[in-house]
């Protein structure tokens, strides 16, 4: 991924399912980035958004990994 390259949310999910779902795009030759905050982490819980991490690819290959994910393209996950 280039410093410049636009990131787009293609799902959210909990840390364990995201570690799960990166390992499978990856493998797809996706990269991807989670974004999350650490406070989710520490307390191991998902309240109205924290806890939640955005699983994030560069944006000319979302609809990649979307249909890799099985993710329907009018979905807003």
């Amino acid at each position: 991924m280039s410093a410049r390259e636009q990131l787009v949310t293609v799902r959210t999910a909990n840390y364990m399912e995201a570690q799960i779902i990166k390992g499978r795009l990856e493998s797809e030759g996706i990269p991807v980035l989670l974004s999350y905050e650490s406070a989710g982490l520490i307390y191991g819980l998902t309240v109205d958004g924290l806890g939640e991490v955005k699983i994030m690819v560069p944006e000319h290959l979302a609809k990649e990994a979307k249909e890799i994910l099985g993710i329907s393209l009018e979905s807003k996950k």
